[in-house]
């Protein structure tokens, strides 16, 4: 905490906005410090205790000496997520390569399980930087997420959805993304918090946030009702379980 107020931070992709939106529209803003920035870099900030809370990839979960599930809402998926993908131009058997976004731990350790388990392949993990995204051609496939995936959506003969995947193999949802705590935070913040992050997932608010974040590339309003699921709920908490039970499991 800084100036008495506590430190916030987020992903910056269009997921997130309506989960920001109660953050930044109301009077709750003045008591947190707000940054955005991609979902890795954020997740260290919370384990450097640069930040009290970050929506951040799950994966990091375990790198965490302390940590308090703070809100019930979280970047979800119950059938296809559209964001977070395998792009490749030729069927995912004739795969030899892959590069990891550099800017996921969850989507990419999400991907490595799914590639030894559910499609059962080897391909070599190749390391990512920016730009990558244009080196995906004849059989060097990459995982992208974020509204780099959706851009891309266009562009690939093959696109193989992480989350329905997962949700194929295990039957249970996918949790990419949890509002999470490094230490205890009063009851009273943590009410007024899973409020306000709860303001912008649907009705009428929904659709001022689709209005705030014009987008030219991707419906918003189907991406955010039909592809990402905002509630935390059991089954949800079954299949983030799941995931952090995986992430205990040897690395191919």
């Amino acid at each position: 905490m800084e100036n008495g107020k506590i430190k916030v931070a987020a992903v910056s992709y269009l997921n997130t906005k309506p989960l920001l939106y109660g953050l930044q529209h109301s009077l709750f803003q003045h008591e947190i410090e707000l940054s955005v920035d991609y979902p890795s870099k954020i997740g260290q900030q919370l384990i450097d205790n640069e930040v009290d809370v970050g929506l951040i990839p799950v994966a990091l979960i375990p790198k965490l000496s302390e940590y308090h599930i703070i809100s019930d809402y979280c970047i979800g998926a119950t059938g296809p997520v559209a964001s977070v993908c395998l792009f490749s131009e030729v069927p995912v058997e004739e795969i030899t390569g892959v590069y990891l976004d550099y800017q996921s731990r969850s989507s990419v350790a999400l991907a490595r399980f799914l590639l030894k388990n559910y499609w059962k392949i080897s391909p070599a993990f190749l390391r990512a930087a920016p730009g990558y995204e244009d080196q995906i051609k004849d059989t060097v496939a990459g995982v992208v997420i974020g509204d780099r995936a959706l851009k891309k959506r266009e562009e690939c003969n093959h696109i193989y959805d992480l989350a329905e995947a997962w949700i194929k193999h295990t039957g249970l949802p996918m949790v990419f993304a949890a509002w999470i705590s490094n230490k205890e935070l009063p009851k009273d913040f943590t009410e007024r918090f899973n409020e306000a992050t709860g303001m912008g997932t649907n009705g009428d608010v929904l659709q001022k946030v689709i209005e705030e974040n014009p987008c030219d590339f991707f419906d918003l309003n189907k991406y955010f009702t039909q592809h990402i699921s905002y509630i935390l709920d059991n089954e949800k908490r079954k299949g983030l379980k799941k995931f952090l039970e995986v992430l205990k499991q040897p690395v191919a």
